[in-house]
């Protein structure tokens, strides 16, 4: 199992930035961004292969960017015009099976979790 330890997390106000970091023990191939808002499921935000590719959730629309160092086994998610609605424990995950990960929800690999609060 991977272990993965998150950082970043914090509050901040309507149309600020904040910068999320998550280290894994080991490498996968894929590692991902979710975040769980206060009554609703877990949701995907960003995933990133080894490749350097990756795609968002529908609701990012361009103020989120993922990225990764390789051998650093690192994936950060840079959150830019943040918004009340973002507010949300924010958790990486990382699996060799992106349908694992991305799609089911379903990775044994889940970070402890950092709570992200933006305020109007």
């Amino acid at each position: 199992r991977v272990q993965l330890a998150e950082s970043g997390g914090g509050s901040v106000q309507a149309g600020g930035s904040l910068k999320l970091s998550c280290t894994a023990s080991e490498y996968t191939v894929y590692m991902a961004w979710f975040r769980q808002r206060p009554g609703k499921e877990r949701e995907g935000v960003a995933w990133i292969d080894s490749g350097d590719r990756r795609d968002y959730g529908d609701f990012v629309k361009g103020r989120f960017t993922i990225s990764r160092d390789i051998l650093k086994n690192t994936v950060w998610l840079q959150m830019d015009n943040l918004q009340p609605d973002d507010s949300a424990v924010y958790y990486c995950a990382a699996d060799r099976h992106w349908p694992l990960l991305w799609t089911l929800k379903r990775t044994d690999n889940w970070g402890q979790g950092t709570q992200v609060t933006v305020s109007s």
